[in-house]
């Protein structure tokens, strides 16, 4: 018994020090050798001597990494907080020019005034690549592509049975991109002519605008013919080569978008410039050249190709180019391709292929939208992937810009004023800065609605001027969408709207639309092949050719 008092003691006097893996180790190898006495009063203290060992051992390893942890946090927002100031506005080296400190401060408040307040661009990626590292979201990712697999085995089983043979001709996408080399050659000419015509009026202004008595009559005269440059060069050349050509939908869709890109791109050059020069001028005892204020060229043809509508001077550059991520993007773009074709195929053409040939009534209209919404939502999806993350995440790769937000969880969105503002960040932004908040400048903040009003109002034309050319005929019903229902929405469904059953309204209503917008475009598309007019009037062309076609034959064209 002396022995087990003993070596109770001896537990009890180990209890204050930290055990080690070894002493555990050891604790257990006795336990295993049998060395244990056979005494039930000495076995629980033992025990109890264990358990509580263990416990002071995970206390101190929780305070451990409780330390840890506040340490990584401290140095996270140690280096958030240094990356923020280092993407400050930086002052105008004096390199440039034997600028005076007055002048550099007046420089320096020229900078902030017209790039501080405005969109500030940071190093962040898109919130899809944030995402797919989560497997539940990847998953989402898996289940579309095993769709478009279910797809394709469809399509070529009925290709089989009613051909006897697998049908690969794809005709329907060599139709949508036929005429590519001349899309090709009216680009390079849209490019080039962007490229010489903004920078040089710009550059010819900023050097002698300074020095001219006469600047108001100069600035109209170059102001003039930049206008000019962007009705008649970019609005209408292309236009007329588009429709005189009768380019197919998708080549004329790369002609018109791409017209207006470069359109909002050339405004925001010379928006974001032109203030510069006039502050530095206001200052008539001034001797400071203007050259520091008038960006290099390689810094305009980066941003031609940058995936921003807003111009700054440089942009947050990632280290270094990942070819595979860039190679990735573009096989899902060249996916999703096939995916809409495979959508149309299977979903669209077959029903619009019968349905244009019935009467016109409310039951078949009913059903049509709803029978369409499911093409709409799908279309909608591969749209939103394929341009907005896959094909201007490629390009910023190649062009190493760092600010990936092209997009925000407009998918959360519980109001509609929110998804307006994060399904497509790039033009809100063009719109916010150059169309609401001019107008409230010139406005003098006074009419906050009207803003709002013209906002809504030039996107909506945009967006029908692109359907109306594309599609070769006037249906103004994405316009009506616009500025019925999306500006009912927009101010029923605001921002205060919280909760999830406003973001299963505002899908609901999204789901709606966008069957609507299928089904009418759809129907219209074929009735103005099934009824051409030979030599309609003005009136006519303005009405939609579906309301009175009703052919029972069959059609003479199939696409």
């Amino acid at each position: 018994m002396e022995s087990g008092d003993d070596s109770v003691l001896r537990c009890r006097s180990a209890l204050p020090k930290m055990p080690t893996i070894s002493d555990l180790d050891g604790m257990d190898g006795e336990s295993s050798n049998g060395e244990i006495h056979s005494n039930g009063k000495m076995e629980v203290e033992r025990l109890i001597s264990k358990k509580l060992q263990l416990k002071r051992k995970a206390e101190h390893l929780k305070s451990d990494l409780m330390r840890q942890f506040d340490s990584q946090v401290l140095e996270f927002m140690d280096s958030l907080i240094e990356e923020s100031a280092s993407l400050e506005p930086a002052p105008v080296p004096a390199v440039f020019s034997p600028l005076s400190d007055k002048e550099r401060s007046k420089l320096r408040h020229l900078q902030g005034s017209s790039q501080g307040q405005g969109k500030q661009f940071l190093v962040r990626r898109s919130l899809l690549d944030e995402l797919f590292e989560v497997n539940h979201i990847r998953t989402i990712y898996h289940m579309f592509i095993a769709l478009l697999i279910l797809f394709i085995l469809s399509t070529l089983v009925v290709d089989f049975i009613d051909e006897g043979r697998l049908v690969l001709d794809f005709d329907l996408l060599v139709y949508v991109f036929g005429q590519f080399p001349l899309v090709v050659i009216t680009w390079i000419c849209m490019f080039l002519s962007v490229l010489v015509v903004p920078y040089s009026l710009f550059h010819t202004w900023a050097s002698h605008y300074h020095e001219s008595s006469h600047g108001t009559l100069w600035s109209l005269i170059l102001g003039s013919l930049f206008l000019l440059y962007q009705g008649l060069g970019l609005g209408f050349l292309p236009t007329f080569v588009v429709v005189k050509n009768s380019f197919p939908p998708a080549s004329c869709f790369i002609i018109i978008l791409e017209q207006v890109r470069l359109m909002m791109k050339a405004h925001s050059y010379i928006r974001e410039n032109v203030p510069k020069v006039l502050a530095l001028a206001k200052d008539k005892s001034s001797s400071s050249p203007v050259s520091p204020l008038i960006p290099q060229l390689s810094h305009y043809i980066y941003f031609l190709f940058a995936p921003t509508l807003i111009y700054r001077d440089k942009y947050p550059r990632n280290p270094v180019i990942r070819w595979s991520y860039v190679a990735s993007k573009l096989l899902q773009v060249l996916g999703c391709l096939f995916y809409a074709y495979y959508v149309f195929v299977r979903l669209c053409i077959p029903q619009f292929r019968s349905i244009s040939q019935q009467l016109f009534d409310l039951r078949a209209m009913v059903l049509c939208v709803f029978n369409s919404i499911l093409p709409g939502v799908l279309v909608l999806f591969l749209a939103f992937f394929a341009f907005l993350h896959c094909w201007l995440n490629a390009f910023a790769e190649m062009l190493r810009f760092a600010d990936r937000m092209f997009y925000k969880d407009w998918w959360n969105s519980t109001s509609f004023a929110n998804y307006y503002r994060t399904w497509n960040v790039v033009v809100h932004d063009w719109l916010y800065y150059y169309v609401y908040c001019d107008f409230l400048w010139m406005s003098k903040k006074r009419f906050r609605a009207a803003g709002m009003l013209l906002v809504f109002t030039m996107s909506a034309v945009v967006h029908e001027y692109i359907l109306a050319i594309c599609f070769g005929f006037f249906y103004p019903v994405l316009f009506c969408l616009f500025m019925c229902f999306g500006m009912m929405f927009n101010f029923i469904l605001h921002d205060r709207r919280k909760g999830p059953i406003w973001n299963v309204i505002m899908w609901t209503a999204l789901f709606l639309g966008q069957g609507v917008i299928i089904c009418l475009y759809s129907q219209e598309w074929y009735a103005q092949r099934y009824c051409p007019l030979q030599e309609p009037s003005f009136l006519e062309l303005l009405k939609p050719r579906s309301w009175s076609c009703h052919l029972q034959t069959n059609p003479a064209v199939d696409s």
